[in-house]
């Protein structure tokens, strides 16, 4: 109950100052003047003022409020180190009985670090949380917060300019706990594949510790070198990018015996592989409808440095000619065959014969390019079933089919195989999910027999029209027939010739993505996307192992032929690695180097000056053989200079209330006014009749 005085004027200021003003000048002269009745004068003005200001006597009902205290629980990933997560459920269970025991007390119980976006599980943000909880209480009713976390906070304000009330932080963890990191400081987006990558990265220690310690260098999950790195200094290193797209390079340090943690004794950094122009050698036996097709097609592709020869005139050929008039430039054959065969990714015979413009001995360098790894495409026209064919050459021993001598010329419909519907070089071609395809007819196609590797396209009766082969560590394609510019001309509507050849192209030159046989895996936010490439009806299942160690086993669920896909959510940021069978595959979930696991050591250090500015402390939470201690809770002042002691910690009370009802009792009106005004003016009357 609330009593004060309100005064309600039955007319306005300025109506107030012309009636009131003459009257105290008046009763001001008389004082002055000392003239007789001017102290009943002045009473009986006073009388007349109140009447008309008209005071009232409130009487005020008011419940008081409660202050809201913050309980900010940390659930981020370092909270699952040894037993931290433990003691936060004990400690927060036990804040949350005492608290609800004091009347004066609203308790919010909040939890930061379980946010399903990525970027927000990667660091450890209570004040965000602490802000959000608070964001509808005005300040006067905060009474304070209560944090309990590992004391490693990654957005702690400068100041406590928005926050007046107590914060008060119980940490996990042991004091004495040791822990060793490494990190990159700096490390390229992009390199260029095969040549060597600069990067700098660097060995922590929590403790201070010296001496040097080996790091393990690991590209796309296989180990590449062995470094020794001295604790606390930058180390440079250089890698070199296997493949194209995406590499994962990782460093592993060895666990210290009694360490905290192993989750950031390692370290990644995500770099695109970027392939420098490939070299592609394109010999043209003679000019044909066909021959603008591979070298417009090759040309068009700026990654590729393309170089191109036609055999415009055979040798056999006897006219009188002069010989330097024979061609523009002389072909370099010991140049390109034999000193440089093995500086091009790929070699392309386009309707290629043997007329003794190549040695036979060169055919030999050709066949042992492709065994060391080379790539090799035979375009195909009737000359390979003739006695000239490339076939009857040491060039053999590279072939994955053998002609028969039989050309079949007569319209057919390019067919996809069942082995073709699964490969990655024919998988999904526009227009062959139609039954015909939906593109036009070629009218030509070479006989083989004795076929190795793949069939990926067949023409009439199944005959093979595509073969793709692996020759020792290199590769090579046939393709048997010499019509796919009717394709490119848009005869009958034409086909996807520049999907097909450029596929045939990158699949001969290694390109990851035509693998037939790949396992693949990104994260995307907080989920890990898996997919296996495979000519394999069912390739099973994958595992996976995540970044704490555990293992789980997924099944593929097939999204097109020679296609399978999984996905998994996780809530765990890190490296994942998959296996299925001999292939394994590394892919980060969440940010890379996450802050939430560059340091894990807990700390009193980050929260003790925000904690400090706003009188509130910063402790360690004592554990003993029955279980944890924890301080007192104490309800202290909005103004207390003091909100914490050595065995208490202190919430702030508010004086905020809320109005409930309200009496009104006029001082001057009724009886009571009328009697005060006419003692008065009786009195002055009185006084001057005298």
């Amino acid at each position: 109950m609330n009593w004060s005085v309100s005064f309600e004027p039955f007319f306005s200021l300025t109506t107030l100052a012309l009636i009131l003003v003459p009257i105290a000048l008046l009763v001001l002269v008389g004082l002055v003047l000392r003239q007789r009745g001017s102290f009943l004068r002045l009473a009986a003005s006073i009388a007349i003022a109140l009447a008309l200001l008209n005071p009232v006597l409130l009487e005020e009902q008011r419940d008081p409020l409660k202050s809201v205290v913050a309980l900010v629980v940390d659930r981020s990933q370092s909270q699952n180190i040894g037993d931290r997560t433990e003691v936060t459920d004990e400690a927060a269970a036990a804040l949350r009985a005492r608290l609800e025991r004091f009347d004066q007390f609203e308790v919010r119980v909040v939890e930061a670090g379980r946010a399903e976006a990525a970027e927000e599980r990667a660091e450890t943000r209570l004040f965000e949380v602490l802000e959000g909880a608070l964001q509808d209480v005005p300040p006067s009713r905060i009474g304070g917060a209560i944090m309990i976390t590992d004391g490693q906070v990654h957005d702690v304000p400068e100041n406590a300019s928005r926050f007046s009330a107590p914060i008060h932080a119980l940490i996990t963890g042991h004091p004495d706990e040791k822990d060793r990191r490494i990190r990159f400081e700096r490390a390229p987006r992009f390199a260029i594949v095969g040549q060597p990558m600069d990067m700098v990265y660097r060995v922590l220690s929590a403790t201070g510790e010296k001496g040097f310690v080996e790091v393990e260098v690991f590209v796309n999950g296989e180990l590449q070198a062995i470094e020794q790195a001295e604790i606390g200094a930058e180390m440079p290193l250089t890698v070199t990018v296997p493949i194209a797209g995406r590499n994962v390079v990782e460093l592993r340090i060895p666990v210290e015996e009694g360490e905290l943690t192993e989750t950031n004794n390692r370290t990644v950094a995500l770099v695109d592989g970027i392939r420098e122009n490939l070299r592609v050698l394109l010999v043209s036996g003679e000019p044909h409808s066909g021959e603008r097709t591979w070298r417009n097609l090759l040309k068009s592709d700026a990654s590729v440095d393309l170089v191109h020869f036609t055999i415009l005139r055979p040798p056999e050929k006897q006219d009188g000619t002069a010989i330097h008039e024979l061609s523009l430039i002389a072909f370099p054959t010991r140049e390109l065959f034999v000193e440089k065969v093995d500086d091009f990714d790929l070699i392309i015979f386009d309707r290629y014969q043997h007329r003794d413009v190549l040695p036979l001995l060169y055919y030999d360098y050709i066949a042992e390019y492709v065994q060391n790894g080379g790539a090799l495409l035979i375009a195909a026209g009737p000359e390979l079933a003739g006695d000239q064919s490339i076939a009857r050459t040491p060039l053999i021993s590279a072939l994955p089919a053998m002609p028969n001598g039989e050309v079949l010329e007569t319209g057919f419909r390019p067919m996809l195989s069942e082995v073709g519907k699964r490969h990655p070089v024919t998988r999904g071609l526009d227009g062959s999910e139609q039954d015909p395809p939906n593109w036009s007819r070629w009218f030509r196609l070479i006989g083989v027999d004795e076929t190795e590797g793949h069939v990926v396209m067949e023409g009439p009766d199944n005959r093979p029209l595509l073969v793709l082969s692996r020759i020792g560590e290199g590769r090579v394609g046939m393709f048997l027939s010499d019509q796919g510019w009717l394709w490119a001309r848009g005869f009958e509507g034409g086909g996807p010739y520049v999907s097909l050849y450029r596929r045939i192209a990158h699949w001969l030159m290694k390109e990851p993505e035509l693998e037939e046989e790949r396992l693949t895996a990104t994260g995307r936010g907080m989920t890990l996307e898996i997919t296996r490439q495979t000519m394999a009806d069912d390739p099973g299942p994958v595992t996976v192992t995540t970044p704490s160690g555990a293992t789980r086993e997924l099944q593929l669920a097939q999204t097109a032929p020679g296609l399978f896909d999984a996905v998994m959510e996780t809530d765990e940021i890190g490296l994942f690695q998959v296996q299925s069978g001999d292939l394994s595959a590394l892919a980060h979930v969440g940010p890379v180097n996450a802050p939430e696991f560059a340091a894990t050591v807990s700390t009193e250090e980050i929260l003790r000056p925000i904690a400090e500015e706003t009188r509130g402390s910063v402790r360690r939470i004592e554990r003993g053989v029955t279980g944890i201690s924890l301080p007192n809770i104490v309800p202290v002042r909005a103004n207390a200079s003091v909100a914490s002691g050595r065995d208490w910690i202190g919430l702030r009370m508010t004086n905020d209330s809320v109005l409930r009802s309200v009496q009104r009792v006029p001082l001057f009106t009724g009886f009571l006014g009328l009697g005060v005004l006419l003692l008065a003016f009786g009195a002055m009357w009185y006084r001057e009749g005298r």
